[in-house]
């Protein structure tokens, strides 16, 4: 199938080939009939992504002080490699849809194969779509009218946030789509709108809508017509269509309203807002957020969890559903708005239109009917002819290709000679380009694939944390050599499959615990192996704050951060001191609630103990991990594997460079020579065993008790 995707960097776009996307638990996998190119969104992404890189700094300031940041914590070569490696990928572009429902996950609530639905869905043949961003469509609402739901629910959001009565008096600033939608809602709702728009043509649409139009006329003029057009009492609300960096159009918009006015911005325009503007007629302001309640909301979007009708009557989804009967009733017309239309397969001519700089308004992509069936091929070749590759050696698929696949683990497969085979994007289409970038043969979307074919035989697991352990337990199973990201599992059950898995293959199991192949991880570990004496270890993390919607702290998904990184570290102890973990003591830190800050003190068969502070409230300018081990009078200290400092040592005061090395390529490495070598797993199946129960027992005294647990003598049984 086709995918609309747009290149970061240059601004050029592509109907890319690329394997359908899965059927999801609780979304819903549609057949395009009709899209839409929003003029005014569209256009901003699009000329956004062919700006300059310095025009791009200037306009997204915050992501340069994240590169700063990166560049303080790992060094610049990491931090320029993964700026480029930003820049050079490709994003879906669209999110104004209609379709018919090709299947259903589970979970998908009531909709059905046949179903019409209008949704966010992407510029492409086929679209995987959450089911609260999917809405029904009446029978008697045609493709090409249902095609403008999203943005009809974009103005409806709008117009809901200025609560509106029956004769109230609005300005529209901006008749684009947004706003000439937003003034029909308005009639529809029984007020008179006065709408500001320079365009002649969009004026006369907006007058057809029931809208008094002014296309011209300096401040005063506008000032003493809306004074007209509200009889002298000043304009009930505002709302903000157009698209301006300039903070006139709130100065503007404070100056015609009423005292108690109201003023919702659903474009974007510049928010330098003068107090006194405001103050004395003490108005309101509310920024639209989107298509309603629930965007954004990964609980809502992703998980399916619905806001109770009781205390939000309109979700996103209800907004799509209301939007649908004002255009079954009639109420909402669309047809006005389409400037023009292509087939798909011209997509590229509509974008030039788009960015000419020549009049357009809705432009409508039309889509073959061809059976969904011809369509959803999971899987696209990327070489024209098949690679012949030695078993003897790895032939890997990796399976997911988030952030840290892409900015390490590509890299570092690549580095080690691997044979590239498979990428499975989970549904991301845009990942056409990565596969082809690192060579891979295949793209897909569906694991089961890779399980089949003979000729991979290793697997690289980097999704998110809750699939872990099925995944690797079915590679397992297909006879496959297994690298894991951590953690292995997130709770026992999952644990516990994995066992069972390992136990059935004669395959090698690896998990990403790339710190203990760091290189100045193994220089302590030289010193410290001729140290009889039992050794004091401190690990400070400053892991730093994440939002509290973040999947990782999500119980389901993520299983927390003490299970899904904490597990680093205490890995990292137990490598480094070598003894038996006999004893775990942890406490959760104050003021950390929903990110998991802890205090964790291990305690070993040797008098050896470990304490590990992970710590999510830390300011971002100090380091990330700081190491101390104390031993027999002497000291090494390793902050953020950049620089190891020792004290008392004969022969060694000090090692490291600018650049940092967590170990991530020696890690790969060592996985990929123990498949080639036949040798066994780098860490022993035992010590992935013991360290994940580790984390678990950690992760349950931080949230419940914080009392000791005593480690049986075989912990792999308990």
């Amino acid at each position: 199938m086709k995918q609309l995707i747009q290149n970061y960097r240059t601004g050029g776009i592509e109907l890319a080939e690329v394997p359908a996307p899965p059927v999801k638990p609780g979304a819903v996998l549609i057949a395009t009939r009709r899209s839409v190119i929003s003029s005014g969104t569209e256009r901003t992404v699009t000329e956004f992504a062919g700006a300059s890189l310095v025009s791009k700094a200037r306009q997204r300031p915050g992501n340069v002080k994240k590169v700063i940041d990166r560049v303080r914590s790992e060094g610049v070569r990491q931090a320029v490699r993964a700026v480029k490696d930003r820049l050079e990928r490709w994003y879906p572009l669209g999110y104004c849809n209609v379709g018919t429902v090709i299947a259903a996950g589970p979970g998908a609530g009531d909709f059905r194969p046949g179903m019409r639905v209008a949704c966010n869905g992407n510029h492409s043949e086929i679209v995987s779509v959450p089911k609260h961003l999917c809405a029904e469509v009446p029978a008697d609402v045609a493709d090409d009218m249902a095609a403008f739901t999203v943005l009809g629910s974009v103005a409806l959001q709008g117009v809901r946030l200025a609560m509106p009565t029956l004769g109230e008096r609005f300005v529209v600033i901006g008749l684009g789509l947004v706003g000439l939608l937003t003034v029909q809602i308005l009639r529809a709702h029984g007020c008179r709108v006065l709408a500001i728009e320079p365009s002649a043509s969009r004026a006369i649409l907006g007058r057809n809508f029931g809208a008094e139009v002014l296309t011209e006329g300096n401040v005063e003029k506008v000032l003493r017509r809306t004074g007209e057009f509200s009889r002298g009492s000043g304009i009930d609300g505002v709302l903000i269509t157009a698209a301006s960096e300039s903070d006139e159009p709130m100065h503007l918009a404070a100056q015609m309203c009423r005292k108690r006015g109201r003023i919702v911005l659903i474009g974007v325009t510049g928010l330098n807002l003068q107090r006194a503007d405001f103050y004395a007629k003490e108005l309101s302001f509310q920024v639209s957020c989107s298509y309603g309640p629930g965007r954004y909301d990964p609980n809502y979007e992703e998980g399916g969890e619905d806001y109770p009708v009781g205390f939000v009557r309109w979700t996103e989804q209800r907004n799509f559903s209301a939007v649908l009967d004002l255009m079954a009733e009639g109420k909402l017309a669309t047809d006005p708005l389409i400037s023009h239309r292509f087939p798909f397969d011209e997509t590229a001519k509509a974008y030039e239109l788009l960015v000419s700089g020549a009049p357009s308004l809705g432009i409508l992509l039309d889509y073959d009917e061809a059976e969904a069936t011809a369509l959803e091929s999971k899987t696209v070749n990327l070489q024209s002819s098949s690679a012949h590759y030695d078993r003897t050696k790895p032939v890997v698929a990796l399976i997911g290709a988030g952030n840290y696949a892409t900015h390490t683990l590509l890299p570092a497969l690549q580095q080690a000679g691997a044979g590239l085979h498979t990428l499975m994007s989970g549904g991301r289409p845009e990942l056409t380009k990565l596969a082809q970038k690192y060579g891979f043969e295949k793209l897909t979307t569906d694991a089961g694939e890779i399980f089949a074919t003979d000729e991979i035989n290793s697997v690289v697991i980097a999704t998110r944390n809750d699939s872990h352990a099925d995944l690797a337990a079915q590679a397992l199973k297909a006879g496959k050599n297994v690298f894991v990201e951590k953690p292995l599992a997130i709770n026992g059950e999952q644990l516990r499959m994995v066992q069972e898995a390992q136990d059935e293959s004669k395959a090698r199991l690896m998990i990403g615990y790339n710190r203990r192949f760091a290189p100045l991880v193994g220089r302590m570990r030289e010193l410290i192996a001729g140290v009889d004496t039992p050794k004091s270890l401190i690990y400070t993390v400053n892991a730093g704050h994440v939002p509290a919607n973040h999947w990782v702290l999500s119980p389901k998904v993520g299983g927390g951060r003490i299970i899904g990184e904490v597990c680093h570290f205490t890995d990292l102890a137990c490598h480094l001191i070598g003894a038996v973990l006999v004893s775990v003591k942890a406490v959760p830190i104050a003021g950390t609630a929903g990110n998991d800050g802890v205090s964790a003190a291990l305690q070993f068969s040797d008098g050896s103990a470990a304490a590990i502070h992970y710590v999510t409230q830390g300011n971002p300018g100090v380091p990330k991990e700081r190491l101390e081990v104390h031993c027999g009078g002497r000291s090494l200290l390793l902050d953020d594997f950049r620089a190891l400092t020792g004290y008392g040592w004969t022969g060694f005061s000090a090692e490291g460079g600018r650049t940092q090395d967590k170990g991530n390529a020696a890690c790969m490495q060592a996985f990929l020579n123990c498949v080639t070598d036949g040798a066994s797993a780098p860490i022993s199946f035992a010590e992935i065993v013991s360290g994940t129960e580790t984390v678990f027992r950690i992760d349950a005294l931080a949230r419940w008790t914080g009392e000791g647990v005593t480690i049986p003598d075989d912990p792999a049984t308990s």
